[in-house]
């Protein structure tokens, strides 16, 4: 329900059944995370940032997920919302007189200010089990706070309710091909004795949110851990203005208590951070780094980039991670590759050479793509990656062939991570804390960039390959989508060529001095 406007609002209560105002259970979790984002959720909703593509994917992934869960409960009933919340909350009584239907899926119940649609009801002989389904591979604790609030609003709305669950996906579910088996792919946890401690909790957390919700303007709520976590907010940007580049949320790894200190104190700038102030090593490098405006290289860059054995391979690989395997052999959540980039060195001073793989049809990529990478890859010369990712990568592939472990473990022995060398060895004022390629790249090589690129990260590369495989497009989208994706892997391996020039160029000019 979106109020508008400063007064005239309508203040309601927990109290009682005499509740004017209503909030979905969404909105409900919202205001567990933060009661400011409650509030511009119900009367401010047009400071949200719009959802971009990933989220959506990951909206609909749940959506997929939870019509697997489904199948848990056969002949199970919809309730169908489209006529409107009387029209579901009358036809939900309806299902729940009936003793012929044995499930209800989306059930639609109203009691004391929360609406909120039940993902699966499952009648029992003692009553009702309350089935609330995640995507994720755990159960935390917001999800605890989603069945608390369910609880009490059907117990209120007259239910029996014997167990309240969560079915959460099951990591270890290996899918064996053709359909997926949703008593494998789920595990069910019940959790009503947490559900039950937790009610009077929700009471106090209830009045307070509606509380909120009847005042004119929001509550003033420091930024802090909340706006992250367990989400990150959509109103994460209007409460987190952009900070100047000295600000002491850039230090890297910095914990949320040890910022908290510092603000205690006064202090917002890296430059005003006392001197004897506690911290790590890397942190007091790059407060230095920020202080002086200076880049810096330590002198034992020298020898760890001396290991470097010609010729040299800059590799990059781009997956998706789809909690619905695709292939057999696959668990929820395991990597598909589907692409890779080989930038090839032969001699220092050499232009790289490129090499790359594409899957583009709907088929399983990945004994073509470890069979073509191994090819690409010969037998001799460092592998120079940026993280662990692909030495992980590599791992899964030689567990779902065999035959190419022995190959993926010689890769293995050759890989050279660049990114814990650039964490020890290097560190730029333009880092702002951050060590991933997207940050370290245009600050040593700012001739290069990934602004403008149709596909800019590994997320957008994910998305743009799920639309490249789905066959529904014409021909010339197919090639637009599938260069953007060439170019976007290819720019990742040319960017690690690019910076370990930079760094040799540091080590040649360090032997020179």
């Amino acid at each position: 329900m979106r109020l508008r406007g400063k007064s005239g609002r309508r203040a309601g209560h927990c109290g009682g059944d005499a509740v004017s105002m209503k909030i979905s259970k969404s909105k409900f979790c919202a205001g567990v995370q933060c009661l400011k984002r409650l509030y511009l959720l119900v009367h401010e909703p047009e400071l949200a940032a719009k959802l971009d593509a990933a989220s959506e994917a990951i909206m609909a992934q749940g959506l997929e997920v939870g019509l697997l869960a489904r199948q848990l409960f056969p002949n199970g009933i919809e309730v169908d919302g489209s006529r409107g919340l009387d029209e579901a909350i009358r036809a939900t009584r309806e299902l729940v007189a009936n003793r012929e239907v044995p499930a209800i899926f989306e059930g639609t119940f109203e009691h004391g200010g929360v609406l909120l649609r039940v993902d699966i009801l499952h009648r029992r002989r003692d009553g009702w089990s309350l089935v609330e389904v995640k995507s994720a591979t755990a159960v935390k604790e917001e999800h605890v706070d989603d069945v608390g609030i369910q609880y009490r609003v059907l117990r209120r709305s007259g239910l029996e309710i014997a167990s309240a669950c969560l079915a959460h996906v099951n990591r270890n579910y290996i899918y064996p091909g053709g359909e997926i088996d949703p008593r494998g792919f789920f595990r069910i946890r019940n959790v009503t004795r947490r559900v039950q401690r937790l009610q009077s909790k929700l009471t106090f957390q209830l009045r307070s949110e509606f509380r909120v919700l009847a005042q004119p303007t929001p509550p003033n709520i420091r930024i802090g851990r909340h706006c992250t976590d367990p989400i990150t907010c959509e109103f994460f940007d209007h409460c987190n203005p952009p900070r100047p580049h000295d600000h002491i949320g850039f230090l890297p790894r910095l914990h949320a208590s040890t910022m908290e200190e510092l603000e205690e104190l006064g202090v917002e700038s890296i430059r005003d951070i006392p001197a004897d102030f506690d911290l790590t090593e890397i942190q007091r490098r790059a407060a230095a780094c920020v202080k002086s405006g200076n880049p810096w290289y330590s002198p034992e860059v020298r020898d760890v980039l001396g290991r470097l054995a010609y010729p040299l391979y800059f590799v990059d690989f781009e997956t998706v991670n789809r909690a619905i395997p695709r292939f057999a052999g696959m668990r929820p959540y395991d990597h598909l590759p589907f692409q890779w980039s080989v930038h090839v060195q032969r001699q220092a001073g050499a232009e790289p050479e490129h090499h790359e793989f594409l899957d583009a049809d709907a088929s399983d990529p990945r004994r073509e793509f470890i069979s073509s990478l191994c090819a690409a890859l010969r037998e001799s010369g460092s592998i120079v990656a940026y993280s662990s990712f692909e030495s992980q990568r590599l791992s899964e592939l030689g567990s779902w062939f065999p035959e190419f472990a022995d190959r993926i473990k010689a890769v293995q022995d050759r890989l050279f991570d660049l990114l814990p060398i650039i964490r020890q060895h290097v560190y730029h004022p333009e880092f702002a804390g951050s060590y991933s390629l997207k940050s370290v790249l245009p600050a040593l090589v700012p001739q290069m960039s990934y602004a403008g690129m149709q596909v800019a990260d590994g997320q957008d590369a994910g998305l743009a390959w799920e639309s490249l495989v789905r066959g529904n497009l014409d021909a010339g989208e197919r090639d637009r989508i599938a260069k953007a994706l060439l170019d976007y892997c290819g720019q990742d391996t040319l960017a690690l060529a690019r910076l370990l020039q930079k760094l040799d160029g540091y080590r040649e000019d360090s032997r020179n001095a």
